[in-house]
């Protein structure tokens, strides 16, 4: 996983008054979780959409009160109609205990069946996967290469060493469909042969 920096501010007050004054000031209330107590906090919300708003997965290195933790985001809330983030919830990491979390499915490679006329159809932007916290990897990668039209990568044909994508292993992650020019380029052939 990609890894950022981000600090906090320690919150003294833990309340509704207290969040709704954050929120004016430009900061989001939050709550670390994962390691022996609690820690209440609020960021920036500016330096905290710089890294939410973005395809990516991060591990952050979470700077509150002079200590740095190694986390990452667990839960957000937002606004229903600004969308703007009203509270994050942080969980920390630790080496030996595996964590759950989403991250951004990539391809690679130039598919034949798109090149043959298909159209590639990416069915998850993002997964769920679990895993130590060392072994995750920036995204899930399908390579696409041998596809044909019809043809589809599945998530039992994804490998993340030290990983388990938690899906179904039929699940469809990526697959090449006809398109109305291939199949009039299909038909046009079979007329031609004839």
């Amino acid at each position: 996983m990609k890894t950022a920096s981000l600090s906090g501010s320690p919150r003294e007050n833990v309340g509704k008054k207290d969040a709704d004054t954050l929120r004016k000031n430009g900061r989001v209330p939050g709550v670390l979780y994962g390691g022996t107590e609690q820690i209440h906090f609020s960021v920036d919300n500016i330096a905290l959409e710089k890294v939410v708003y973005t395809p990516d997965a991060f591990r952050f290195d979470f700077e509150i009160g002079g200590k740095t933790y190694p986390t990452i985001i667990k839960d957000m809330q937002f606004h229903p109609v600004t969308d703007k983030i009203q509270h994050l919830d942080m969980l920390q990491l630790f080496d030996d205990k595996p964590v759950t979390v989403e991250l951004p499915v990539r391809t690679t490679g130039n598919s034949i069946g798109v090149r043959n006329g298909g159209r590639l159809a990416i069915n998850y932007r993002r997964m769920m996967v679990r895993g130590l916290p060392n072994d995750l990897p920036e995204a899930i990668v399908a390579d696409i290469t041998e596809l044909k039209i019809g043809d589809a990568a599945r998530v039992r044909d994804l490998n993340i060493e030290g990983c388990e994508i938690l899906a179904a292993d039929n699940a469809v992650v990526v697959d090449v469909k006809k398109t109305r020019a291939a199949m009039a380029a299909a038909a046009a052939a079979a007329e031609a042969e004839k």
